[in-house]
């Protein structure tokens, strides 16, 4: 027969609830977070900080401002706790114990009290997410395009579009796999940036071109590619947001764009950071014309790896925006009667084709210099070269030939469609891929 449980076993449940009872009164009474973090470091003696899943402090109940930048370095300074409703992580609990650690049985329960207060409370802004998001898909993509209809709904969003907009498009490409929602702090990060010039500025996560990019191909070249930094992240691409800035200032845009990048860059370590912008539309009707400058120019900035670009600084590209906007099959099928076939045998076989093509039209067709940019021998150049002829039908050696192909490349960066050596090969971003020794990589 079993011993009957001791004074204190009997206790110990007593305790874990009267510590459970004050973030229990603090959730049911509706006090908001501040006061749920403030219970729950009074319930075991500890400072806590409350964020969400895009890193974002919600809470913060710390003894000093030393204190609270301790907490909210993370470990091995402060545990750091999931809080999780169903299998989504909504944030995280961060806490500095000053004495004995919790129970894990009391920090699980009121982790998912915390988690569920989280979810409440985000609740109306995620609503006002999807608005917004909605309005501005909407808006890009041509399913509204009545200016009156667009000033209204603009208003309803807080922002005045009657004197047009100018669209930003922000593009973060993450080095390694990311844990949490990672996307969602590309989306803060592009919102604070623009809004820190134009406080109206609305910001959403949406695929700029879907019917494209469904079909583009992902590109496997260079030592290092691994098929682009997006995919080794395992989330099929990188975190895409579209900003309008309302008014038809350009210098406006400019530095809305130019806050944008800031913002990226100082919040995501260890991603890539591409910033492009239109130019200002005047009119509401017309904003759509601006998403696809702006995307034009996001393409271009992946293809030439700049940080920020201007639509006005995309050069010969700015020819094929009628293409881009009104018949963007055709442009698909110019892609594929020229450099598709690189692409294709580019992934399937290792090599580099489409990286030569590129340098030999910039080297104005000089093998030996084409040679020297790709620290290559001019017959190995050579033997590339009449690779491209084969596969594509087209010869470098005419001028007919180079045109269609430079063209051809151009299609395909508008397009916004990853060749071999896309953001992969910038330093710290080798995306897992492990160099086979011995490989010809022709």
């Amino acid at each position: 027969m079993s011993a009957a449980p001791s004074g204190a076993a009997r206790a110990a449940p007593l305790e874990l609830l009267d510590q459970l009872e004050g973030v229990s009164d603090a959730v049911e009474s509706g006090a908001g977070l501040p006061e749920v973090a403030r219970a729950t470091g009074r319930a075991i003696d500890a400072s806590v900080a409350i964020v969400d899943s895009s890193s974002s402090v919600l809470a913060v109940a710390c003894a000093s401002p030393d204190d609270e930048r301790a907490v909210l370095s993370g470990p091995p300074v402060s545990e750091r706790v999931e809080l999780r409703v169903a299998d989504a992580v909504v944030g995280h609990l961060l806490l500095r114990t000053r004495g004995e650690p919790p129970p894990p049985t009391l920090l699980r329960m009121m982790s998912a009290l915390i988690a569920l207060e989280v979810e409440r409370a985000r609740a109306p802004e995620r609503a006002s997410e999807e608005a917004v998001g909605s309005f501005v898909a909407d808006l890009l993509h041509r399913r509204v395009s009545d200016p009156e209809v667009i000033v209204r709904r603009g208003q309803e969003m807080g922002s005045d579009l009657s004197g047009g907009a100018t669209v930003i498009v922000a593009r973060a490409h993450p080095h390694q796999p990311e844990e949490g929602d990672w996307r969602s702090r590309v989306l803060g990060a592009a919102e604070r940036g623009a809004r820190a010039v134009e406080r109206g500025s609305l910001a959403a996560a949406i695929d700029m071109a879907p019917e494209i990019r469904s079909g583009a191909s992902t590109g496997g070249g260079e030592e290092g590619d691994g098929g682009g930094a997006a995919q080794a992240a395992g989330r099929g691409g990188p975190g895409e947001v579209a900003v309008l800035v309302p008014g038809a200032d350009p210098e406006a845009s400019r530095r809305a764009a130019a806050s944008v990048l800031r913002e990226l860059e100082s919040a995501l370590h260890h991603f890539t950071s591409r910033v492009a912008h239109s130019r200002p539309a005047e009119d509401p009707g017309l904003i759509h014309r601006a998403g696809s400058e702006a995307l034009l120019a996001a393409n271009v900035a992946e293809a030439q790896r700049v940080p920020l670009i201007a639509f006005e600084e995309t050069g010969s590209y700015r020819l094929l925006l009628p293409f881009m906007s009104e018949d963007r099959a055709e442009l698909q099928r110019f892609h594929e009667e020229t450099v598709a076939p690189l692409v294709s045998y580019d992934e399937q076989y290792e090599t580099t084709l489409v990286h030569t093509l590129e340098s030999f039209l910039e080297a104005d067709g000089n093998v030996a210099r084409t040679a020297q940019r790709l620290f290559t021998h001019r017959h190995t150049i050579r033997y590339r070269l009449e690779r491209i002829r084969e596969l594509s039908g087209l010869d470098v050696g005419s001028s007919d030939g180079r045109e269609r192909l430079s063209l051809g490349l151009k299609a395909m960066r508008v397009l916004g469609i990853t060749s071999p050596g896309g953001p992969a090969t910038e330093a710290g971003t080798g995306a897992g891929r492990v160099p086979r020794e011995g490989k010809d990589r022709h």
